[in-house]
């Protein structure tokens, strides 16, 4: 039986997860696409779940374990004009709550694993769908801004621009003992993710105004804000300063025929909770079901219900959990009529077996 041919387009992080997890399926040839090679510029860190941790390691055998830093106890704290509350504490003492890694180093190590699988890498730019007609299955993982979707979607995305930025950098420390954080500032919240012994990385979200207002001295603010929040006088060196804007993307329609949007074009959500990529990985999971259940019984994935399947099985979860981090981004924003009413609700959920074990099953898990 000839094999299904299967192109993903973009290189990514999405886009190599996708094409490493899928070639493991015997009855699908994978070509990746990609604009010309360029050195890896993205020193940024992306946490994953525990269970999606176990997802890579099962598929992705030549990944070295050592590049994920895992965690076992998370701490979240909101600031009040007095004090910064610690209001909840996630902790595992057998297990790890979650594991952060270096995008770039993954990027390199996901590369290496497509050339030692014979993965064809083409490199060449797409500028129109015609260019993919010869394939069973095109998937697109060509991030937030590509042309490309408007020519698959005609359902309206739910859509809002938060007129925010994400800052994020690289830390160097000499801490004893550092947890992962998640701090509620009133200038935006700020994740502290450890992902070394002596290395941490911070995504800071900023309103656009107090961005631009401080751009020049980003640095610097950066590390003032590390010291106070980390009631510390020891030294720390901020290195790899980069920014984005924050928006809501969540598409209402996944796929026309048998062209699929996949990774932050499909969704992209606040930084705030750390769920994005975890989105993203149990999207991939589900599509290799999908498209290893047709190929196996020999069904051609072109005429199939296969993109209808994954649709209707991730899409539930993808918006809750992009809307619920919208509410999560709101309730913690500051609003001088609901603040003091927070710092009581939060005093009572640090008390709540129950809020812990939710959370960590949602953040794990997702919502099945």
């Amino acid at each position: 039986m000839n094999k299904q041919r299967i192109c993903i387009v973009g290189d990514g992080l999405a886009g190599l997860m996708t094409a490493v997890v899928l070639g493991r399926i015997p009855e699908v040839d994978i070509n990746l696409i990609a604009k010309k090679e360029k050195k890896n510029l993205d020193k940024r860190t992306t946490a994953i779940s525990q269970t999606n941790f176990k997802f890579i390691q099962e598929n992705i055998v030549g990944l070295d374990n050592n590049l994920f830093w895992p965690s076992k106890n998370i701490e979240l704290f909101y600031e009040t004009s007095k004090e910064k509350i610690n209001f909840l504490n996630l902790n595992e003492a057998h297990s790890n709550l979650m594991y952060v890694f270096e995008n770039d180093k993954i990027k390199n190590n996901l590369l290496k694993e497509i050339r030692k699988n014979k993965i064809e890498i083409i490199r060449k730019d797409i500028k129109s769908l015609t260019d993919l007609k010869n394939y069973d299955l095109v998937i697109l993982c060509l991030g937030t801004k590509s042309n490309i979707y408007e020519n698959i979607i005609k359902l309206k995305p739910i859509k809002k621009d938060y007129k925010e930025i994400a800052v994020t950098g690289y830390v160097k420390h000499d801490f004893k003992s550092l947890n992962t954080s998640q701090f509620f500032l009133k200038e935006g919240p700020l994740a502290i993710l450890p992902f070394s012994k002596n290395y941490f990385s911070i995504v800071w979200s900023l309103n656009k105004k107090f961005y631009e207002n401080n751009l020049k001295k980003m640095k610097e603010l950066v590390e003032h804000k590390l010291l106070e929040i980390l009631k510390t006088k020891k030294s720390i060196t901020v290195s790899n300063i980069q920014s984005y804007p924050i928006s809501l993307n969540l598409k209402r329609q996944y796929y026309q025929k048998n062209i699929l949007i996949l990774g932050e074009g499909l969704h992209s959500i606040h930084p705030v909770a750390g769920q994005g990529f975890n989105l993203v990985l149990r999207d991939i999971k589900k599509l290799k079901e999908v498209i290893k259940y047709y190929a196996g019984l020999g069904i051609s994935i072109k005429n199939s219900y296969a993109l209808s399947d994954f649709y209707n099985s991730r899409k539930p979860e993808n918006t809750i959990m992009g809307l619920g981090v919208d509410i999560t981004h709101n309730f913690f924003k500051e609003n001088k009529f609901l603040d003091p009413i927070k710092k009581t609700v939060l005093k009572q959920l640090s008390k709540s077996k129950f809020l812990k074990n939710f959370s960590k099953r949602i953040s794990d898990k997702g919502l099945y």
